[in-house]
C-alpha cells in the first residue's frame, strides 16, 4: 500500500515511518512542513529507502496538498501532523488552532475529494486514520479509566484543538461517508523525542547537571506508552480496524511525574560513573516549581478494546522502555545538541 503520513518528521511520525518500513513492504510518503519539532535527521537511517518519499508541505496549504495526492495516489492517510506541547499552547494557542483544527479540516477536504474520484477497488482500500490524544477526555479522579465512550472534557488549548479535530474527522465519516479511523493515545516516550518533553528534558538537564523542574507536587499521574509500541498499534489499527471506530492506545503504565523523574535519576546514577559528575545522586537536582495552569491531575487509558478486537498489546513495560530511551539519548547526544541549538 501507499501510506501518506503527515507529520512524519516529528517524534511519533518518524518512529511510525521507521517501524512500517522495517516491518512491511508498504510505501511511505512523508508530508511535513518541518517546524521546530520536525526534523529530517530523525529519518537519516531510512531516507534512502526505495519505499520512502518526502514532501515539504504544510497541511494548511490546500493546493500543495492536492498536488501530493495527485502525484502519489495514496491508499491510506495517517494523520499525525499537530502542534502538541501543552505549555506552548498556553503561551500562544494560535498555531494550535491553525494546524490542529484548520489543517485537519483542509486535509479532510482534500482527502474526501480525492476519495470520491477513486474507482471502487481503490475506494475499498482507502482510509483516513487520525491520531489523537487521551488529553481530550480531561482529567480523571483517583480511580477509573478513559474508554472510547468517555465524554470529551479538554482543559487546555492543546487538548481542545485535538478534541475539535477528532470531532471533524468523525463528522466527515457520518456526513460524507469518508472511511475513517481514530486513535487516542497516552503519553509517548522513546527515541527522537523533542527535548521540551518531560523525559528527554530531565535526561538532558541531568547530564548537564541543571535543575530538574517538576510542576506542583509532582503527583500528576500519566499512563506511559513506549513509542515503538504506539507505532505497532497504529499499523494494527490501519490493517485490522473497523471503519468509523475509535481505539484507545495505552501502555498500562501509570506513573506520577515524580516517580518518572526519580526513576530516570536512578538509572543515570548507575550508567554515569561518579568520576564524570559532580553530584552524588542526580535526584539532588530535583526542584519543584509553580504548577502549570489547568494541569490535569490524572490520565489513564483502558486499552481493552484494541487488545480484544485487534489483538494488540504493548511489548514494553515502563521500566524496559525507559532504559532503552535513556540509553538512546546517551548514545545520541549529538542529535539532541543539534536540535537544541537550532542546527
Amino acid at each position: 500500500m501507499k501510506i501518506l503520513i503527515t507529520g512524519g518528521a516529528g517524534f511519533i511520525g518518524s518512529n511510525a515511518i521507521r517501524f512500517i518500513l522495517n516491518n512491511t513492504s508498504h510505501q511511505i510518503i512523508n508530508v511535513d512542513k518541518l517546524t521546530y519539532s520536525g526534523n529530517l535527521e530523525s529519518l537519516r537511517d531510512i531516507e534512502n529507502s526505495k519505499h520512502y518519499s518526502f514532501e515539504c508541505v504544510d497541511i494548511c496549504n490546500q493546493e500543495e496538498l492536492k498536488k501530493v495526492f495527485i502525484k502519489y495516489r495514496p491508499n491510506k492517510i495517517m494523520h499525525l501532523a499537530a502542534e502538541s506541547h501543552v505549555d506552548r499552547s498556553i503561551v500562544d494557542p494560535s498555531e494550535f488552532v491553525n494546524t490542529n483544527i484548520v489543517g485537519t479540516y483542509i486535509l479532510l477536504e482534500v482527502a474526501r475529494k480525492y476519495w470520491l474520484e477513486l474507482n471502487n477497488r481503490e475506494k475499498n482500500l482507502f482510509c483516513f486514520q487520525h491520531i489523537s490524544t487521551d488529553e481530550v477526555y480531561g482529567s480523571l479522579g483517583s480511580t477509573g479509566l478513559f474508554t472510547e465512550l468517555t465524554s470529551y472534557n479538554p482543559n487546555s488549548p492543546y487538548s481542545a484543538s485535538k478534541a475539535s479535530s477528532d470531532f471533524l474527522v468523525r463528522s466527515w465519516h457520518v456526513t460524507y461517508g469518508l472511511p475513517v479511523l481514530i486513535t487516542n493515545c497516552s503519553n509517548n516516550y522513546g527515541p527522537y523525542q523533542f527535548p521540551e518533553k518531560l523525559i528527554p528534558l530531565i535526561v538532558m538537564n541531568a547530564l548537564d547537571e541543571k535543575t530538574l523542574p517538576i510542576y506542583g507536587d509532582g503527583k500528576q499521574i500519566r499512563d506511559w506508552l513506549y513509542v515503538e509500541d504506539h507505532a505497532s498499534a497504529l499499523l494494527t489499527v490501519m490493517e485490522k480496524g473497523i471503519l468509523g471506530e475509535t481505539y484507545n492506545i495505552g501502555g498500562f503504565n501509570e506513573k506520577t511525574n515524580i516517580e518518572v523523574v526519580t526513576c530516570i535519576c536512578t538509572i543515570l546514577d548507575k550508567l554515569i560513573p561518579k568520576s564524570q559528575r559532580s553530584v552524588v545522586n542526580y535526584n539532588e537536582l530535583i526542584k519543584f516549581v509553580a504548577d502549570r495552569p489547568g494541569h490535569d491531575k490524572r490520565y489513564a487509558i483502558d486499552s481493552s478494546k484494541i487488545k480484544l478486537d485487534l489483538g494488540w498489546s504493548p511489548k514494553d513495560t515502563f521500566e524496559t522502555g525507559l532504559k532503552k530511551t535513556i540509553q538512546w539519548y546517551l548514545e545520541n547526544k549529538k542529535w539532541t545538541r543539534r536540535i537544541l541549538n537550532g542546527e
